[in-house]
């Protein structure tokens, strides 16, 4: 009895095993399996693109677990996952599929793969043995570019007016390396500062391309079912539908001003007037009320030149007619541009005794030279850290040395 029970528990385990082998192997194709190795075969890319398998990615994340979720969102749940090898990844299951636009998901994946830039995270396999495929990317360490500038008690430390300007200069060029330097342009189409990962050197990489679009070469613009996050997205492609790299422009628009005045895209909490942060920057702006809007310690780190020609280039890019905005690589370079002014000759020879009374504790940056300092004389609104240079000096310095 004992045997022929053992039996038939060995027999129904491998009728369930051939079962499940035969329902991955139909989600495999189903998900453009056989297109994906046919392509990966003739391009000679597989070091470049990886097939994992359901065990590859269940192992890595303990059956995806809940413990391993660091990320969920309108288009997937993400899990942190270690592989086999030990490598760190971060493994995304989307909750939307499409069975007809399976050769449209291979072609996007296979040209996703080939993006490489330091500043955009990188896609590194996918599994298509699931009923939805799951894509495996780099992991990285450092949280959402959302939570360091929404966050303070998240670690504000690092992020002075000077390594604002660098991650900004870092997100555009890898948004205008997406949009003119791929075989293919790739408009994001959800760009928002909780999709700006910082890694653990605190350099910004564009991530979540779960909204992405190709556009053809031949087309400047298409039409599209409207997707984006709310206070980012673009007025003229919310009303036309119609998509055009510009309307990553405005999203973007929308993470400088988040930078510049620390404040959310859509404030439920504010009045009116400063519910819409674009509109509230755009109309500050014209109204010549930007430094009353900016975040207090900005003023004290960067030039008044500096946050105009920076406010400026925001209201181009939330102008309402997609034409009249810059496209992202002009951005780029204009933000490099800002980067490179420097204070007023005299900030250079601030002596030491004067620098000394308003630093009590000094601790340097993990990547750039720009210690930051703590003193209770430097002190103002929110913000308890200040970046400190020997070029770096605040403009209220400037002008008390002036006095003296």
């Amino acid at each position: 009895m004992l045997a022929i029970l053992s039996g038939i528990v060995m027999i129904c385990f491998g009728i369930r095993r051939r079962k499940l082998i035969r329902l991955r192997e139909k989600f495999f194709e189903k998900n453009g399996g056989v297109l994906l190795k046919q392509k990966i075969k003739s391009q000679g890319s597989h070091e470049a693109m990886t097939l994992f398998s359901t065990e590859q990615l269940r192992k890595a994340t303990d059956n995806y677990s809940e413990e391993k979720i660091i990320g969920k969102g309108a288009y997937g749940v993400v899990y942190k996952g270690v592989l086999l090898d030990k490598r760190v990844v971060a493994i995304k299951k989307s909750k939307l599929v499409d069975a007809t636009q399976a050769e449209q998901f291979i072609n996007e994946v296979m040209i996703l793969t080939q993006v490489i830039h330091r500043n955009v995270v990188k896609l590194l396999g996918c599994c298509l043995e699931e009923e939805v495929p799951v894509l495996v990317y780099e992991f990285i360490s450092n949280n959402t570019l959302f939570h360091h500038i929404h966050h303070k008690l998240g670690g504000m430390n690092w992020l002075s007016w000077e390594n604002r300007l660098r991650v900004a200069t870092e997100a555009a060029s890898a948004l205008g390396y997406l949009h003119s330097e791929t075989s293919m342009p790739i408009i994001h189409r959800d760009v928002k500062s909780s999709n700006i990962l910082i890694d653990e050197n605190y350099t910004a990489k564009i991530s979540d391309f779960g909204a992405s679009r190709l556009v053809p070469l031949d087309h400047e613009q298409v039409t599209t079912l409207i997707q984006g996050t709310l206070g980012y997205l673009d007025p003229e492609y919310f009303n036309s539908s119609q998509l055009t790299e510009k309307s990553d422009v405005y999203s973007f628009g929308v993470v400088l001003a988040e930078l510049i005045t620390g404040k959310k895209p859509i404030g439920a909490d504010r009045t009116n007037e400063e519910k819409n942060l674009a509109t509230y920057f755009v109309n500050s702006v014209k109204g010549n009320r930007l430094f009353e809007i900016v975040e207090p310690r900005l003023l004290r780190e960067g030039t008044l030149d500096q946050l105009q020609a920076a406010g400026d280039l925001v209201k181009r890019c939330l102008s309402l007619v997609g034409h009249d905005r810059p496209t992202m690589k002009e951005v780029a370079v204009e933000l490099q541009g800002l980067r490179k002014f420097t204070t007023h000759p005299w900030a250079q020879h601030q002596t030491y005794n004067e620098t000394r009374s308003l630093v009590l504790e000094v601790e340097q940056s993990d990547l750039y030279d720009v210690p930051l300092v703590s003193g209770n004389s430097g002190k103002s609104g929110n913000c308890e850290w200040e970046s400190y240079s020997g070029i770096g000096i605040t403009n209220m310095r400037l002008e008390e040395n002036n006095l003296r």
